[in-house]
Order: structure tokens, then C-alpha cells, then sequence
């Protein structure tokens, strides 16, 4: 058995961080459950607030031994000397320590202090070194910080990638670079379900509101199909863009077509999710994308664009569609999944099952075990 440390800007229960909060701490607790000893060095980040746990102590975290750092920054560099202090401190004592993000500040020095102590380093970027990323919101100060110091720091490491997509990325960006890819492990509800009948076909969006989702696509593809639809949007985000998107809808009159229905908790997720027609997600880039996963198990075909780091799943195991991105192909792409009324059937039937062959919690854990032993023997 392994002695894991994981170093993460942030934890549960800080959902308001999106996606990779379930991934890695459903990675943290598998791992814990078949037997490695599995230790987070984390945050008390919740957005511009911090959760209100005991910092500086270890905590059972459903069954993880969580330490929560108090951070001196509440803004995404996450700067927390008493991380460092402790990882400097007890850093050699693991086999293995797993680092989850890039770019700000606390994984960046926190690898440093990893590769000055000669331990042995995974580094999951989670979409943070896509090409995107490196075009979008500060890609200046993010490409000085690359050719300075971080391709030094990353190469040092190995890489976790949880899509082909994000692989390739991730070997085009550092050539040499050695890595591995295993999906992201999820917790997905007990089956059966029981699907509900729509009077309008409804499309379900369920991820954070933001400018990199693409949802601006979603709403130009509304005004140009001529049948009933509506789209539910599910989550949340920086007020300011919701009140760009919603003057948007306006401008295009499908204010009646979309409902705004604000974060969701897990129960409420999910049933979303199953009582869609069609998951969409017209993303300029997602390194996996859990919701995809989860909408598949509860039987319901999604349509994606393709830089999203499932979409070769999707095509490979017909469980959708996948667009390329323009207004157009959107548009032609979503009126064939509401046309295919056979194809949508068959993913109802045959997805959930799709799904666990691929994705078994059994199977994930083996598959981490195994690309980490690697890591310590290459």
C-alpha cells in the first residue's frame, strides 16, 4: 500500500470551486478505502470567504485526513506559508505526492518545495494548460511564468491527464514531458431511475456560468431553431456575466425559452440531469467534464462541442453528438439529436450501462495504483 499526500488549492465542502472539488476529493476517498494511507494539504478557500473549519488540524473528512490551511490571499493565488512550512516539514515522508491545478501561486512554490526534498511529484493541470488557458484572461503574465519557471517545474513532474484531449495538450505543450491519463473518478447514484416525459423538448446546461462554457452558442442555436425548446441553465456564477448573458436573451427575444435555475445540490442535480432530453455543453475547452458522465448514467444522450476532453468518448461509444464550434453546426447539430428520436432511446438504454464498464470505482483506483507505481520506478 502507498502513503499518498494530495496538495490542492481547495476542498470540500468549497463546491462553489466547480467540478474538480468532487473529483479529487472522490479520487482521495477511493483511494483511502481500498487501504493507502491518503493525507490533503489544502485551503480554507471558499470563493473570496474561507470555510469554517478548524485550520492547521487534521480532520477525518469522510474519511480522509484533510488539513486545512489558512490562506493570507483571498484571491485565486491561494498563498499560504503554513502549507509550505508543513510540506517542507513532512514532505519525504510519502511515497507519493499528487498536486492538483496550476498557475496560482500555492502549487507552484508548493512543487518547488516537492523537487528541493527529491520527492516524487504528479501534477494534474485539470484544463489549467490547455492552449485556451494560455489565449484567455491574463495569457500574458501565464506565458512569463511558462518560459521562466513553470515548464522547468512541470517537466521535473510526471502528469496526470484525465482525457486523451488533455494528454496530447499536455504533450504538444512540454515535448518529453512524461505522463499518464486516467479519467476522473465520480460517485454516480443508484439505478434504476425513472425518466419524465417533457411537453417541450428541454435542454439541460448544468456547469459553472462562465465565459469559457460557450453559452452564448447555446443561445444564438435557440433563437435559430423554429420548434418549442427550452433551456434550463443550472449553476452559477460572476454576476456581472449572468447579466450580460440574460441582456443577450433579451436582444435575441428568447427570454420565455431559458430558465435560470441557480446552483444545485446533488439531489437536485441529478434529477435535472435525468429528466433532460439533451445535455448540452458548448465548452471552448473542458479537460473531462464529470457532468457528461453523470448525465450518461442517468440515461440522458448529450451533445458537445468538440474541445471538450470527452467528445472522442462520445463519438467512439455513440452516446451523442459533438459539434464543432459555430452557431451553425450547433444548430444543425442539436436539431438532428432532437430529430433522432431512435438514437436518443438506445443512449437512454444502453448509457448507464456504458458508463460503469468505463468508469467502475474498482476499476479507476487500480488504474491510478498502477500509473503511480510507474511514477516511483521511472
Amino acid at each position: 500500500m502507498l502513503k499518498i499526500l494530495h496538495i490542492v488549492p481547495s476542498y470540500k465542502p468549497a463546491y462553489i470551486y466547480g467540478g474538480p472539488i468532487e473529483s479529487v476529493s472522490k479520487l482521495c476517498e477511493a483511494q483511502a478505502s481500498v487501504g493507502h494511507t491518503v493525507k490533503v494539504f489544502t485551503t480554507t478557500a471558499n470563493g473570496e470567504a474561507e470555510l469554517e473549519v478548524k485550520a492547521g488540524k487534521e480532520l477525518d473528512v469522510d474519511g480522509v485526513c484533510v488539513t486545512y490551511f489558512k490562506r493570507i490571499t483571498k484571491d485565486h493565488t491561494h498563498i499560504s506559508f503554513d502549507l509550505w512550512k508543513q510540506l517542507a516539514k513532512e514532505g519525504n515522508k510519502y511515497d507519493l505526492i499528487h498536486i492538483h491545478s496550476w498557475w496560482n501561486i500555492l502549487v507552484i512554490v508548493a512543487t518547488i518545495i516537492c523537487h528541493a526534498k527529491k520527492s516524487k511529484v504528479v501534477i494534474s493541470p485539470r484544463g489549467m494548460l490547455s492552449g485556451y488557458i494560455f489565449t484567455s484572461s491574463k495569457s500574458f503574465i501565464k506565458k512569463v511564468i511558462h518560459s521562466s519557471v513553470g515548464k522547468k517545474v512541470l517537466k521535473k513532474s510526471a502528469f496526470h491527464a484525465t482525457s486523451q484531449a488533455e494528454y496530447d495538450e499536455c504533450k504538444d505543450l512540454i515535448p518529453g514531458w512524461k505522463g499518464f491519463m486516467v479519467p476522473n473518478i465520480l460517485t454516480l447514484p443508484p439505478l434504476p431511475l425513472v425518466k419524465k416525459a417533457n411537453e417541450v423538448f428541454t435542454l439541460q446546461f448544468l456547469s459553472r456560468i462562465h465565459p469559457k462554457k460557450g453559452l452564448e452558442f447555446l443561445f444564438e442555436t435557440i433563437a435559430n431553431i423554429p420548434f418549442p425548446v427550452v433551456l434550463k441553465i443550472a449553476g452559477s456564477g460572476e454576476e456581472e456575466y449572468i447579466t450580460e448573458l440574460k441582456q443577450k436573451a433579451k436582444e435575441l427575444n428568447i427570454e420565455s425559452k431559458i430558465q435560470w435555475l441557480g446552483w444545485q445540490d446533488r439531489a437536485s442535480k441529478f434529477d435535472l440531469l435525468m429528466n433532460a432530453d439533451l445535455f448540452v455543453l458548448t465548452s471552448y475547452n473542458e479537460n473531462f467534464a464529470n457532468v457528461v458522465i453523470e448525465s450518461l448514467h442517468v440515461g440522458t444522450p448529450v451533445m458537445v462541442s468538440d474541445k471538450v476532453g470527452l467528445a472522442a468518448f462520445i463519438e467512439s461509444e455513440h452516446m451523442g453528438w459533438v459539434s464543432s464550434l459555430s452557431t451553425a453546426a450547433i444548430t444543425k447539430t442539436i436539431i438532428a439529436a432532437i430529430n433522432d428520436v431512435a438514437a436518443r432511446k438506445r443512449i437512454a438504454a444502453e448509457g448507464p450501462e456504458i458508463i460503469k464498464s468505463h468508469f467502475s470505482i474498482e476499476k479507476l483506483v487500480d488504474d491510478y495504483v498502477i500509473a503511480y507505481q510507474k511514477v516511483l520506478y521511472q
